[in-house]
């Protein structure tokens, strides 16, 4: 896999990282997204030291990351309740159809 050295800027510092070709264009929304909200969560909490806004900024996003896991994990389990319910219905029905066929 190759990778391309993109430009990114995080408040107001320009780095430079390598990342997949052909995903530079994310990684260049997701700076721009951190940046966003380094520079939001800053003026909210009034925070200039850098070390600490990473920090909290880090944190809230790994909240964010946790809560959509849940999230996810929640939706999958209740898509499998439904599958089981919607197959036992079906068997049912059919069991149901098989029994009128033969009476």
């Amino acid at each position: 896999m190759t990778t391309q050295a993109v430009e990114i800027r995080i408040l107001g510092k320009i780095m430079r990282v390598n990342c997949p070709a052909g995903q530079e264009r994310s990684l260049q929304d997701a700076a721009d997204d951190f940046d966003k909200r380094l520079h939001e969560l800053s003026a909210r909490t009034k925070v200039t030291n850098t070390e600490q806004l990473l920090t909290i900024a880090a944190l809230n996003v790994c909240y964010e990351l946790q809560t959509e896991k849940q999230k996810i994990a929640d939706d999958r389990n209740e898509m499998e309740q439904r599958i089981t319910l919607l197959q036992k219905t079906i068997e049912e029905a059919l069991l149901k159809h098989s029994a009128s066929k033969e009476a």
